[in-house]
């Protein structure tokens, strides 16, 4: 893999209403990738392609407004430049829909689905910054366990469109471990926040 360039000092927030504008920012006329607008995991497939573009923004706004937090922002002064999608797994329905990743067990845990980093800050260290970050917060709101949905790339370098569930190294390095492996570049990684709840079995 192509080494990081120069890390940032980053600092990182909940996505809250007053935020709103900072998260439009950064995802741009595209709503990051393609209109989805971070919606992808959230929404019934047909639901997700009809409302891509502003039918996606206009739902994640309204997500966002309802006082709920979709994930973590991270700043570079007063500029957003990378985002992390982290909630109780609950809030992601469409991963039940998805053979890969369907439920390792019934635990409860919260799920980290989704990074958007600026083309100029990518390969900084903005996705780590945001995982501990996303981690820390799901802590503070009484989570015992963490888990991501990384990619292994096949090549040297991987597209960033087709890493948008994050890298394992990045979940590695934040001390996240593979519990469930159901295709060869597409594990289940998990982080226990509490010694009970790395003590529970897995599966």
């Amino acid at each position: 893999m192509t080494s990081e360039r120069q890390a940032v000092d980053l600092s990182c927030y909940p996505l809250t209403p007053g935020r709103w504008a900072d998260f439009q920012a950064l995802f741009g006329e595209r709503g990051a990738c393609g209109g989805c607008w971070c919606m992808w995991w959230r929404l019934a497939r047909a639901q997700f392609e009809r409302g891509k573009g502003e039918g996606n923004r206009e739902a994640m706004r309204c997500l966002v407004h309802s006082g709920e937090v979709p994930g973590i922002l991270a700043h570079d002064g007063g500029r957003a430049v990378g985002w992390c999608s982290i909630g109780p797994r609950d809030a992601f329905p469409a991963l039940d829909r998805t053979r890969l990743l369907k439920r390792v067990d019934d635990r409860p845990v919260w799920s980290v689905v989704c990074f958007f980093v600026a083309r100029p800050y990518r390969r900084r260290g903005v996705s780590r910054a945001l995982l501990s970050a996303a981690v820390e917060y799901a802590r503070e709101r009484g989570a015992d366990v963490v888990e991501g949905y990384p990619v292994i790339p096949k090549k040297e370098r991987l597209p960033d469109a087709f890493a948008y569930t994050g890298l394992l190294s990045t979940f590695t390095a934040v001390g996240f471990r593979e519990v469930l492996r159901r295709s060869d570049n597409r594990p289940i990684v998990r982080l226990y926040l509490s010694p009970v709840a790395s003590e529970a079995p897995s599966s």
